[in-house]
């Protein structure tokens, strides 16, 4: 599970909120599903910038997911303004799942 991000500090507790967001088909978080490409920080104008994925461009609850993603990160970060993207590029592919990820498909 490889993050970009420009604050690993503030990308931890993002990530961490973002744990509480699960794919309702799957019952896995999208951080351990490995749906989050990028969360990066801009102090200055106060805005996040989070790319993340769906494990299928038509996936039933991607609008579900999305908003969860908006509504986790608007929560903990709630003066900054948010720009979520959905993007397919690079598709998502099951070696994105993390470990704890893995142990959850395995039990």
């Amino acid at each position: 599970m490889n993050i970009i991000t420009n604050n690993n500090i503030k990308c931890t507790i993002a990530l961490a909120a973002l744990e509480n967001v699960v794919d309702p088909e799957i019952g896995l978080n999208v951080v351990d599903l490995g749906l989050i490409y990028q969360v990066d920080f801009d102090d200055r104008d106060k805005k996040i910038y989070c790319s993340m994925t769906l494990t299928t461009q038509f996936c039933p609850m991607g609008e579900s997911i999305t908003d969860g993603v908006k509504n986790a990160l608007q929560h903990t970060f709630r003066d900054d303004s948010l720009e979520v993207d959905v993007t397919f590029d690079p598709p998502w592919s099951h070696e994105r799942i993390s470990e704890k990820g893995q142990l959850f498909f395995n039990k």
